[in-house]
């Protein structure tokens, strides 16, 4: 039987070389080994728990979301590409996972720690932030994902999902499938850093990335700015590869790598300028971006089509939402009104 696969973005801006290194990629393999049912959620709810004062910009960016998953080859014949807030069971499944967890335990997890420091809440934490594990559980089990692609700073995330399943199936019976992670194979290579330089990743927030959607202009833009190394003043200077944000990307971009080896190894003892190593990464990952850029212009020119398509994998969604939903509610003893009796 085929595993069920649940993974998603959050609709915050549009999507970057980073993801398509760290997810989509292994997205598009994953979907291409038809050994997945794969459901992919934009999470506008969660986008929505730091972003509740600005709603028109998370709207805008579910669309955005979607023209990058449909351009880099998400199909939605063998991938459900749905809206978060348009499957129905998802808030009422979240409210009884909220009795299986404690406060305490929601403010333990790590990535939720890290990310309150990264947006400055303090002490004003939104409870809908400091909850969205739980919500994340309720995405999750929906559609009894078995499989969950997840990196190293994700992993609290899906233990979190993983301890809410075992103790609402302790309680109520087997219902729930308890995920695992799948992490992606080099999912350590896959962290590809922004363009200021390697201490820190490609983040739309600290606007250090490239975009899919990005023009050849831009691109080209971008990486001329791009770091790499404070100590090559000159042409003829010996230069530092490691920690160099350009050959970074050369290592992950470049298919010539004998090319590639030759210009670190003309880098290291002088005489090798930035300008030619940065033309020649911008050669590269033009090449990578132009059709995944081609598609997508051809998509935002029927944003009809784009609309049908996410109207239709969130009916598809909200169908086996139902589903799992009825038998949660029959395992609560909440089913009132099952066969007509109370």
């Amino acid at each position: 039987m085929r595993k069920v696969l649940l993974t998603g973005d959050r609709p915050s801006g549009q999507l970057h070389l980073g993801h398509y290194v760290g997810s989509l990629k292994s997205r598009l393999a994953l979907q291409d080994s038809g050994d997945y049912d794969c459901f992919i959620l934009i999470a506008d709810v969660q986008a929505l728990t730091d972003n509740f004062k600005n709603p028109q910009k998370v709207r805008d960016n579910v669309l955005e979301v979607a023209l990058d998953y449909l351009a880099v080859g998400l199909d939605p014949a063998r991938t459900t590409l749905a809206i978060q807030s348009l499957v129905r069971a998802l808030p009422e499944l979240t409210v009884y996972y909220l009795n299986l967890v404690t406060l305490a335990r929601l403010e333990r997890n790590p990535t939720v720690k890290s990310e309150i420091d990264q947006k400055g809440f303090g002490a004003s934490i939104p409870a809908g932030f400091l909850c969205y594990p739980v919500s994340q559980a309720a995405d999750i089990t929906f559609c009894k994902a078995n499989v969950v692609p997840v990196g190293a700073d994700q992993r609290p995330m899906l233990e979190q999902t993983r301890e809410i399943v075992r103790t609402f199936n302790s309680i109520y019976g087997e219902v729930l499938v308890e995920p695992e992670a799948l992490v992606p194979e080099g999912e350590s290579e896959s962290r590809l850093p922004g363009t200021t330089g390697n201490d820190t990743k490609m983040s739309k927030s600290l606007g250090n990335a490239i975009y899919l959607a990005d023009d050849a202009d831009t691109l080209r833009a971008k990486v001329r700015q791009m770091y790499t190394d404070p100590t090559h003043l000159k042409v003829n200077d010996p230069g530092h590869v490691e920690g160099n944000t350009v050959f970074t990307y050369l290592d992950v971009f470049a298919t010539d790598k004998a090319a590639v080896a030759d210009l670190k190894e003309h880098y290291r003892r002088g005489g090798l300028g930035d300008v030619k190593v940065k033309d020649y990464l911008f050669e590269v990952l033009n090449a990578e971006l132009e059709p995944i850029r081609s598609r997508r212009a051809d998509l935002a020119r029927d944003l009809g089509y784009v609309l049908d398509i996410l109207a239709q994998g969130s009916e598809y969604a909200n169908q086996v939402a139902d589903g799992t939903l009825a038998e949660v509610r029959s395992a609560m003893r909440i089913d009132y009104f099952k066969d007509g009796a109370a």
